[in-house]
């Protein structure tokens, strides 16, 4: 029986039928559409936190019956309660996501019926725009010589890493996921890595950014071979991801960085500054993996933000 994420919960949430299907669901999101753990995760989450909320709704434990027939007004009860709980816009946005999910995975065998759950729209998510480094900037934390440590390699190993997240794009979990033999060289060959859901992409790979893994690997101490990861910790085990946000915190103290400047700003930098290049969206969603084109265009705003903030800075008019 499928019971509350806490295992003290005194409740069943779910009868063993229903729980079943859950299961199967599940791992129809992990083996079959083969999406990230976390995603799975976050779904099975939000229909977890659904049934307990069907559960206490109805005064029973929920049944397929009670998922196959559910109306509008159970959908709005359970968002208003996400609502009370202090759920924002996106994750109540997420929760109406997984819930979805398991009723078009019901669906798929004529177990229930969708429509109540495809009728309510997700809350309007007001859309932040990242907040990239200028080039200057940029480069400034992905020059070696800022890199502080008292160990020259793991200096060179922080350089690497930050000029690999602003040069390729990488996502700081992607670039960690490295293996020696993957290292990228600057050659002239692309870099192969695998993204969210297991998506793979050619990311091409610039001088500079061979160069500054080249220099890392020279001073690293540990040589854990072609299989073992590209970036290490001081021990010699992986590269724990707060290191390097450790060293980035060091380096907005000492290059006077706004706190929106993190590892992942390098990301949100390379794509801004490709397209104030010129770079057009479709290549920058390539390189930055993203799935949807509609997720790179917020870049435009970022673009636009900027060459708006020029004009009034500099216009006669526009004082």
């Amino acid at each position: 029986m499928a019971r509350r994420s806490d295992p003290t919960a005194p409740f069943v949430v779910a009868t063993p039928a229903l729980a079943k299907l859950v299961e199967r669901w599940r791992n129809h999101l992990a083996r079959e559409r083969r999406l990230a753990d976390k995603t799975v995760e976050a779904y099975a989450r939000d229909v977890d936190q659904f049934l307990v909320f069907l559960t206490s709704h109805l005064g029973h434990p929920a049944t397929l019956g009670d998922v196959a027939k559910l109306k509008i007004t159970d959908v709005r009860a359970f968002l208003a309660s996400r609502r009370n709980a202090g759920a924002g816009s996106p994750t109540v946005s997420r929760n109406i996501a997984g819930v979805r999910s398991f009723i078009r995975f019901l669906e798929q065998d004529g177990e229930a019926d969708g429509s109540a759950v495809r009728a309510i729209r997700p809350p309007r998510r007001k859309r932040s725009l990242p907040r990239p480094l200028t080039p200057e900037r940029a480069r400034d934390v992905a020059e070696p010589a800022n890199a502080m440590d008292e160990e020259p390699w793991i200096a060179a190993r922080n350089a690497a890493v930050l000029t690999l997240l602003y040069g390729c794009g990488l996502r700081i979990s992607e670039a960690l996921a490295l293996t020696r033999s993957e290292a990228p060289r600057g050659d002239g060959a692309a870099l192969r890595i695998r993204g969210k859901g297991g998506k793979e992409r050619l990311v091409p790979v610039l001088p500079v950014v061979g160069e500054a893994i080249a220099a890392y690997l020279r001073l690293c101490p540990y040589a854990p071979g072609p299989d073992g990861p590209l970036f290490l910790g001081a021990r010699g085990g992986p590269l724990n991801p707060r290191m390097i946000q450790r060293a980035m915190v060091r380096l907005r103290s000492a290059l006077g960085l706004p706190d929106t400047a993190t590892p992942h700003a390098l990301r949100h930098s390379f794509a801004t500054h490709l397209l104030a290049a010129g770079g057009d969206l479709r290549t920058i969603q390539e390189l930055l993996g993203h799935a949807s084109l509609s997720t790179t265009q917020v870049y435009t705003g970022v673009d636009t933000e900027r060459l708006m903030a020029a004009y009034d800075a500099a216009h006669p008019r526009a004082r």
